[in-house]
């Protein structure tokens, strides 16, 4: 007898870490057939939500897998704490953890793009026994070292006395804010233009900008929405930008410092779960962390299975190439769920 798969999505409120986070929820259901279901928890980074993995929800769901996507802390739908040392790692992987527990499971599989992906990591370090494989993609994982600068020190010793790196800038309460709040709509359509594929050459983004420029300034607003998009996705993260404002997202960055002065404990740690990277060829973030970031990525994993550079794809290869990253996905899985 055959079997046919069925996939529901259900959206509702987890309580974790004393926050209540929005999370889509997905499960193929079988017509024969059935078991427990390995967990896959999907992880949006900066200026995302759980809807960057729309594309891939329902396909990891028929694939047999328990697919869990939360809005993270201070986006979406989910609780925004006050205070910006509410948004420092240590509270950012309790919330991971904490879902796992009230799913009533007993590991998962992380799936992390962008500042998702730095998550992901640290969930990987610090507990082990919860989470047994990771993927990370656009930003690679990197051992912190002993005796190296705090992060802020680095990018302003970066980026030289008349420049500026991008967290750097984010650092001031209310600076960025005000940038990208005055024009959300703008904001949200520069931002996925300038980091994509599709960006023109004379458009490219620039993470290390003139101290005269703002980070509006550092995106350039197309005409048309990208081809990867549509008007109504970019309605979907204009809607949710404008209800939480950019001021939650930015206190993440606002915790580098902060987080650095909490993890000395992590110097020089490995990932030791098996592990997957995936980026598009035209990521900036490549750009950014030079050619050895990539290059020399196995030093940081004990079992690095594969690094994918997309073609055809920018920062935004979740939602640029959808067909592709699922595809490395569910080769991953299932060799690892």
């Amino acid at each position: 007898m055959t079997s046919t798969v069925t996939t529901t999505v259900t959206t509702r409120y987890v309580e974790t870490n004393g926050i209540k986070l929005h999370v889509q929820e997905a499960v193929g259901v079988e017509s024969a057939g059935g078991g427990k279901r390995p967990l896959v928890i999907l992880l949006h980074g900066f200026p995302e939500i759980g809807y960057t993995w729309r594309h891939q929800v329902p396909a990891l769901a028929e694939a047999g897998y328990r697919v869990v996507v939360p809005d993270q802390r201070g986006y979406g739908l989910s609780d925004a704490p006050p205070n910006i040392e509410d948004y420092d790692m240590f509270n950012l992987v309790a919330d991971i953890v904490g879902l796992v527990h009230a799913l009533g499971e007993e590991s998962a599989v992380l799936v992390g793009h962008d500042y998702g992906g730095d998550v992901a990591s640290q969930c990987a370090l610090m507990r082990p026994d919860l989470f047994h494989a990771v993927v990370l993609m656009s930003f690679p994982y990197r051992a912190r070292q002993w005796g190296s600068m705090k992060p802020i020190e680095l990018f302003d010793a970066l980026a030289g006395k008349d420049m500026v790196m991008y967290i750097s800038y984010f650092q001031e309460p209310g600076k960025a804010e005000r940038d990208l709040q005055a024009n959300v709509r703008e904001s949200v359509l520069g931002y996925f233009y300038t980091v994509s594929a599709e960006v023109a050459p004379e458009h490219q983004w620039r993470f290390i900008f003139s101290r005269d420029e703002s980070f509006f300034d550092t995106m350039h607003v197309p005409e048309k929405v990208p081809q990867y998009l549509t008007e109504a996705d970019i309605d979907v993260y204009t809607q949710a930008f404008e209800r939480t404002g950019y001021g939650p997202a930015l206190n993440w960055y606002r915790n580098y410092n902060r987080n650095w002065e909490l993890t000395p404990h992590l110097s020089e740690a490995k990932i030791q779960q098996p592990a997957l990277f995936i980026t598009g060829e035209k990521d900036d973030v490549l750009l950014m962390m030079g050619e050895a970031g990539v290059e020399n990525m196995e030093d940081n994993f004990a079992n690095l299975q594969g690094k994918h550079l997309i073609p055809g794809a920018g920062h935004c290869v979740v939602e640029e190439k959808p067909e592709e990253v699922t595809a490395l996905l569910l080769e991953f899985l299932s060799q690892n769920a």
